[in-house]
Order: C-alpha cells, then structure tokens, then sequence
C-alpha cells in the first residue's frame, strides 16, 4: 500500500469512529529523502573504540539454532548477542550475523530457525556455541522446537521458533528478520544472561 493508500485507510477509519475528518481527496505525504552515506561522508570511528564504546550497552545472550535439514554436519547453531524484537503486528524479531559465518548459510538453507534465550547458569553453554569449527551440540540437552523443528536447549529462559521473513545487508554484517510461528517461556524463574564490556554478568 502506497503513501495515498495508507491515508485513505487512516481517513476511512477516522469516519468509522465518529472523528472529524476534512472532505475532498486524501494527499499523500512527502516520502522522506533518503540516500546512502558516500564514503568521503564517513566519520573516522576507530573499530577498537568503537567496540570499547559500544561495550557499555549490556545485551542478553542468545543461541540461535537451525535444523540439520538433510545437511550431514548436523543441526546448526550460534551464540548471538544482537537479537531484538522488531514488530508486533505481524509478530517479528532480528538478529545480527558476521557476513563471514560459515553457519548463517546453513541456517539460511534451513529457512528456519529457534532463538534460545540463555540464562544466567548458561555461560560455559554459550562459550561452546562461540566457537568455530567444534560440534557444538555435543552434551548438550534440546529438543524439537515445535513450528521448526530447530534445537531447542534445555533450560533456557525463552524461546522463540521463526521462519525466515527477510535478510538485509547491514555493512559487515546481515540483518536477519524472522517472522514467529511459535514461543515460550520458561516457568521457573531464570535470570537473564547479560553481556557488558565484553564479559558475562554475574
């Protein structure tokens, strides 16, 4: 739906609901200019203060895992600390991956995948899925995430299964948004993982 679409809705429902609305045709608001950033723009930010600066704004920690899909490696999974929710309405959430992964590609051929929430009692379980190149699923205790089918770790705080809604490119990483077929909480009482000037919260 275009800029006039989205007015004439808005004006329909103004009517609807007994609100005073100016007669005659509806006009659409300006669209925004918008345009990249070119290179000879771009403020020098040093990556090593950049990263120590940004360091300050604590995050949760979670695990995003996909199903091995017919892939012989097995399921998938890594820890990612930039996840957020994005939309209520249809129900979305993102996270960020290094455009260097070698597991983002399978999760993308998965199509699917389960954000893990992790607890504060799940540490050592995020360092092992931080790694590269180690099965990280060795000893570790999941099940089917229902939506998915996607490893779904034992005693995390929450869950959310999703199927990929969309992919953008965010410099040197991917945007990754995931539409939500199916969640859940934990009922026990778990404190949250937190992450802060690069070391977990205790």
């Amino acid at each position: 739906m275009g800029h006039a679409g989205m007015a004439a809705a808005a004006v329909r429902y103004l009517r609807s609901a007994g609100a005073p609305t100016v007669a005659g045709p509806v006009e659409a608001l300006p669209r925004p200019d918008l345009r990249a950033v070119r290179e000879d723009e771009r403020a020098p930010v040093d990556p090593a203060r950049f990263r120590r600066v940004l360091g300050h704004f604590a995050t949760g920690v979670t695990v995003v895992t996909a199903p091995a899909a017919g892939d012989p490696a097995g399921p998938a999974g890594f820890a990612c600390q930039s996840f957020a929710s994005l939309s209520l309405d249809p129900p979305l959430i993102c996270f960020m991956v290094g455009r260097t992964s070698t597991t983002w590609p399978r999760i993308a051929r998965a199509g699917v995948f389960c954000v893990n929430v992790l607890g504060a009692h799940q540490g050592d379980l995020c360092r092992g899925f931080a790694v590269s190149g180690a099965d990280k699923f060795a000893g570790v205790v999941y099940d089917a995430a229902p939506a998915s089918g996607s490893p779904r770790l034992a005693g995390a705080a929450a869950w959310i299964d999703c199927t990929v809604h969309a992919v953008h490119t965010g410099g040197d990483h991917l945007i990754v948004v995931g539409r939500v077929d199916a969640l859940g909480a934990n009922d026990d009482e778990v404190r949250p993982l937190l992450f802060h000037k690069g070391r977990f919260l205790t």
